[in-house]
């Protein structure tokens, strides 16, 4: 099993940590479906420090998504460790993570998320600011490097490990590449080979499939899931039972996704209100629906709906037009305590 520090994971799945996507909500329903570890989207360390009142919400764990790893960003070096004292001492976070690879340019331009990668020394200095700040076990989330021609992941890796980091997880794309292209996992293999501590693999892992593939190529801990668990915590699910057992469990009907995607849009309307909620849920929805035969026509009104119960309504009329053209006929992926 994977273990950090002294927080130890009942398996090998870990969910990553979107922006945007991984708030309370989704984060709850993924750990219902079993994931052994949750990741919480990115923190401005600087808006920590602030004391941002939409940014300390964002720090919010609920004890039941535990084990949860809270990931933090910045570029200055002293904002940075008072925001992990914070996250420290006043969260219920298990693990503190470090983002090293973030490629967009609003966080890159502040000499944060990927911008360390061009530079060993500076992840050691930070990391290690860090690690003597606090209890909580610290942990780093990177890209293999800058570009094809800055690739110094296994030196960066060795830094983190230098100054105290607990475990890193290694998406196996270069921040050039942004989400395109393909993930080269001989990265990760590379970095486990040289580092003792754990090492969670990330990029390309679109089915169960696949993540046995990356633990068995790269012999890495842990295999995190991103883009693939969109509108599909059945794919974690999935994931989890496949790498137990071997069973590959069937995908969920219309009904089922349905079903957990009404839960998903009540908790974030528990969490930041309708108007906001259904708003944000649109995307989602999108993502949950995709696949379901007819589903594009309703996807045009569901992004004008702003009404909890309207959007209630119009799924549930999708679902039972589903059950008379008769394509609900595969088995649900039945999630563990999900309501």
């Amino acid at each position: 099993m994977l273990k950090i520090g002294d927080i130890e994971m009942k398996n090998q799945v870990v969910l990553a940590p979107m922006a945007g996507v991984c708030n309370p909500a989704f984060r709850l329903i993924a750990k219902e479906f079993g994931t052994g570890l949750v990741c919480a989207e990115m923190v401005s360390g600087k808006a920590i420090v602030h004391g941002n009142k939409r940014t300390r919400e964002m720090l919010f764990v609920d004890e039941r998504e535990k084990p949860l790893s809270l990931q933090i960003w910045g570029g200055d070096r002293q904002a940075l460790v008072e925001a992990a004292k914070i996250v420290d001492k006043e969260t219920n976070a298990d693990i503190i993570d470090i983002n090293m690879g973030c490629p967009v340019p609003k966080v890159t331009s502040c000499d944060a998320g990927a911008r360390w990668l061009l530079d060993p020394n500076k992840i050691y200095e930070m990391v290690s600011a860090v690690v003597d700040a606090v209890d909580k076990p610290v942990t780093v989330k990177m890209r293999i490097g800058w570009d094809n021609e800055h690739i110094y992941v296994v030196e960066n890796a060795l830094a983190v490990e230098r100054a105290g980091g607990q475990a890193v997880s290694v998406h196996g794309r270069t921040r050039e590449q942004l989400y395109t292209g393909t993930a080269d996992w001989s990265h990760i293999k590379n970095v486990k080979e040289a580092v003792s501590i754990p090492v969670i693999g990330n990029g390309d892992v679109s089915s169960p499939e696949d993540a046995r593939r990356m633990l068995d190529e790269t012999g890495c801990d842990g295999v995190m899931i991103g883009r693939a668990a969109l509108g599909n915590p059945w794919m974690l699910y999935r994931t989890i039972q496949y790498l137990s057992s071997g069973e590959l469990l069937p995908d969920p009907n219309g009904e089922e996704k349905i079903r957990v995607a009404i839960l998903h849009m009540d908790r974030l309307i528990a969490l930041k209100g309708e108007a906001v909620a259904v708003r944000e849920m649109r995307k989602h929805l999108a993502w949950y629906l995709k696949g379901l035969k007819g589903s594009a026509r309703i996807k045009d009104v569901i992004m004008e709906e702003t009404k909890r119960d309207e959007m209630v309504h119009i799924l549930e009329n999708f679902v039972g037009q589903l059950h008379i053209e008769g394509n609900l006929e595969s088995e649900p992926a039945v999630a563990e305590n999900a309501s």
